[in-house]
């Protein structure tokens, strides 16, 4: 057995509830799903780490604005503090060159970042996940203990048929599903027409597209006035009892 596993679960024994936000195809927007839940809970005066585990496309140093902070060497690895919260990724060590893990190297890099990084006391950590339901998600699901999902998608047909395959596999390793949102929404889309709502799980809520938030990338006072924002602080005040 490998004894990293047993560091995993004392490095997360501090954190109260720990959000995995996953989903279907790579760009229905759970990187965006991701630290903007983190910068709205840490809005929310809640200690919040931020972890992305998205290894073959990290991107939420990019919608952070996250420069020139990197972790300190202290019997493992503290995360550094971006606007309040701890923020973790692969960026810190591969900068902007590609990372050329192939097979099982992907899920060795996946233990050892989990096993070395010191969360400390955090009411939420928030984990960006891969795409897919590859090696590196599963073994996300297999080492984090009292892990909770929140599933990314939109109406397109290939994301609804990846997504249905995530939620088997999240619900086959006995892990709590907290529901689904729908991101990029199509504001003529009726409620009867909503094929995420019947996926089985709770229908969490949508977030429409917003033109102004591309341009907003980087700059964390302009993140959270977008529209974007809005309809997930929504989405979380509208949950109170699975948030």
């Amino acid at each position: 057995m490998d004894p990293r596993l047993n560091v995993i679960d004392e490095r997360l024994s501090g954190v109260e509830k720990i959000i995995a936000v996953s989903g279907g195809k790579g760009g229905v927007g759970k990187s965006s799903v991701s630290s903007m839940l983190a910068l709205i809970f840490n809005d929310m005066r809640k200690k919040v780490g931020l972890l992305d585990l998205d290894l073959s496309g990290p991107s939420d140093n990019v919608i952070l604005g996250v420069k020139d902070v990197f972790p300190e060497e202290k019997k493992g690895l503290i995360p550094p503090v971006v606007s309040g919260m701890k923020f973790m990724s692969i960026v810190y060590f591969a900068r902007e060159n590609p990372l050329t893990f192939r097979g099982k190297d992907y899920s060795n890099a996946i233990i050892e970042l989990l096993a070395i990084t010191r969360w400390g006391g955090l009411d939420y950590l928030i984990i960006d996940m891969p795409p897919g339901i590859g090696d590196t998600a599963l073994e996300i699901i297999k080492v984090v203990k009292n892990i909770e999902f929140i599933m990314v998608g939109n109406q397109s047909k290939l994301t609804l048929e990846t997504l249905k395959k995530v939620i088997r596999m999240s619900k086959e390793a006995k892990k709590k599903i907290i529901g689904v949102i729908e991101n990029m929404a199509a504001s003529d889309i009726k409620a009867k027409e909503n094929k995420l709502a019947s996926f089985g799980v709770p229908f969490l809520g949508r977030i429409s597209f917003d033109e102004k938030y591309e341009s907003s990338l980087g700059n964390l006072d302009k993140l959270l006035k977008t529209g974007f924002a809005k309809d997930l602080k929504k989405i979380v005040s509208n949950n109170p009892e699975v948030f």
